[in-house]
């Protein structure tokens, strides 16, 4: 997939720290890493999740540019930018200084250890379809065939019930 140039979209957060010191870093490593890159507004956010109760809100935004290198490379990359504002992992689902998830990359539909691709719960996320839509309304999902923006449609819809 080298060299292969496509749309490739990341979710920021952050619910430590001077959480939009952490975005704003991302933001400006991630400049060096996608081409043409555009940033969705700030969106706050309660955490979601099992074992997250009582965690601080989050700051999340999702940027979107253009790339050619490998989605292996992709999610290295960003694992360093997050290392570099210095995020820990001290147990599953901690509080994070600074987290940075691979939503889509074109096409690609990627299952191993490492690496899902489309991100597996990005679909039931409010916090990355918003801002998502926000910048690519018509992206589509290459799982579902879905538009981003009929993804968030749906989530809302599925949320009210």
């Amino acid at each position: 997939m080298s060299g292969t140039r496509r749309t490739v979209a990341v979710a920021l957060g952050s619910n430590l720290g001077d959480r939009a010191a952490a975005l704003d870093f991302a933001i400006g490593r991630l400049a060096t890493l996608l081409d043409g890159l555009r940033v969705s507004s700030f969106y706050e956010s309660a955490p979601e999740g099992p074992g997250l109760a009582g965690q601080p809100s989050y700051l999340n935004a999702v940027a979107v540019g253009s790339s050619g290198q490998p989605a292996r490379s992709l999610l290295s990359a960003l694992l360093h930018i997050e290392r570099d504002f210095g995020r820990e992992r001290p147990y599953p689902s901690a509080p994070r200084t600074l987290d940075l998830d691979l939503i889509l990359a074109g096409d690609e539909v990627i299952e191993s250890e490492d690496l899902t691709l489309p991100h597996p719960r990005f679909r039931t996320r409010l916090f990355v379809l918003d801002p998502l839509a926000q910048l690519a309304p018509h992206l589509l999902d290459p799982v579902t065939g879905e538009t981003i923006a009929r993804l968030a449609e749906q989530e809302r819809e599925r949320r009210a019930k």
